[in-house]
């Protein structure tokens, strides 16, 4: 950021003060970084609730009698036969099959449709959007990020908590489906989403409402070990659920197919914008791919260090996307892009910690998978 662009603040920022969080510069935003520390919190979501700020997220509402035909051709994933109260997790894509950014579409209505971004890329994501959308007949693109706060209570007691202050039978909102209720007598969008690996919430307020909700989320919880966490825990969190992060993991210079988000990509429902490259990745095989590893000798493997098939290589093959001490699996744990040939399961890598050739093991994403409760029909 320029000294003429000031960092802003989400209107969470007093209470994460006053909670102890250690601020930090994030996507344009100072943001907690941690508050108590980020194994804490880390080991809160998984095993309790942790409550997260992400009111930095950017909220691109698409609206029209076209925004479903919009939506098809921004996007890789396959949205039509999508209900009212249903997300979907999507890539918006470059002409060139690259990753504008990932984001969540929620169907809000036939003609409406909400994108969730990253808070980094909201700005750049508006404008793509806008300039694919203009000169169009009935769609409008508009950016309404400052209008939403947004909190995220995840972990196994984030239901029981949240029941407590909401209008809506939590229980009845399935895996990425959405409603509209009342959260503290303040009217929500609750979806049951997250980026923790872990069930949980994620609930979208005017900013107005934001603080006295976070509050009583907290105030709810205690008793139940909710405790507020930070960016740091986010990351640990979502690495080890195997979760791809824009600016690390995917960005502009990667396809879907690459990131081994194929799941995402739905070629037979049309044309969509980049659809031609990723239609011939998909039929010839791709030169690189993103794998999890796991390290054999000791180190941590950051973001960044340089990735060789044998320890003799004179150049690198590839590069750690992401990388971290699991603390959940007491384990260094990572992601990188390795030649495709190379990426088989099993397979040994080797990472360059500052200068030290460390073995890596290549396994299978995610690291972690929660136990999710058994349910009678």
């Amino acid at each position: 950021m320029s000294d003429s662009q000031p960092l802003k603040r989400t209107p969470l920022f007093d209470e994460h003060v006053a909670a102890g969080g250690k601020i930090v510069p994030f996507a344009g935003f100072e943001m907690p970084v941690q508050y108590t520390g980020i194994r804490e919190e880390h080991t809160a979501v998984r095993t309790r609730a942790g409550l997260f700020d992400v009111s930095h997220m950017g909220e691109i509402f698409i609206r029209g009698p076209r925004a479903l035909e919009f939506v098809q051709r921004v996007s890789c994933n396959d949205h039509g036969k999508m209900a009212v109260g249903r997300a979907q997790y999507t890539g918006l894509m470059y002409p060139e099959g690259t990753f504008v950014d990932d984001m969540l579409v929620h169907k809000m209505a036939d003609d409406e449709y909400l994108l969730v971004v990253n808070a980094a890329n909201t700005d750049k994501d508006f404008a793509y959007l806008a300039g694919v959308a203009a000169g169009q007949e009935g769609v409008e693109v508009v950016n309404e990020s400052d209008r939403w706060a947004q909190l995220a209570l995840q972990g196994p007691v984030a239901l029981d908590v949240l029941q407590q202050l909401a209008s809506t039978d939590l229980s009845e909102i399935r895996y990425y489906r959405f409603t509209w209720g009342e959260v503290l007598g303040r009217r929500a969008l609750i979806a049951r989403t997250g980026y923790t690996g872990e069930d949980g919430f994620e609930v979208y307020v005017a900013p107005e409402d934001a603080p006295p909700i976070w509050r009583a989320m907290l105030e709810e919880g205690a008793s139940r070990g909710v405790m507020p966490a930070g960016l740091g825990a986010r990351d640990t969190l979502r690495l080890e659920a195997g979760m791809a992060l824009y600016g690390n993991d995917i960005d502009e210079t990667t396809t879907p197919l690459e990131a081994g988000l194929d799941w995402i990509v739905k070629l037979s429902k049309g044309d969509f914008i980049g659809r031609d490259v990723i239609e011939l990745q998909a039929e010839q095989g791709v030169e690189r791919k993103l794998v999890g590893f796991e390290m054999v000798d000791r180190g941590i493997a950051r973001h960044g260090y340089p990735v060789l098939l044998d320890a003799g290589d004179a150049e690198p093959s590839g590069t750690v996307t992401s990388g971290t001490l699991s603390p959940t699996l007491d384990k260094a744990i990572g992601m990188a892009y390795v030649p495709a040939p190379a990426a088989g399961i099993g397979n040994e890598i080797i990472i360059d910690i500052r200068g030290k050739m460390r073995r890596a093991r290549i396994v299978q994403l995610p690291f972690y998978s929660r136990k999710k409760k058994k349910t009678t029909v």
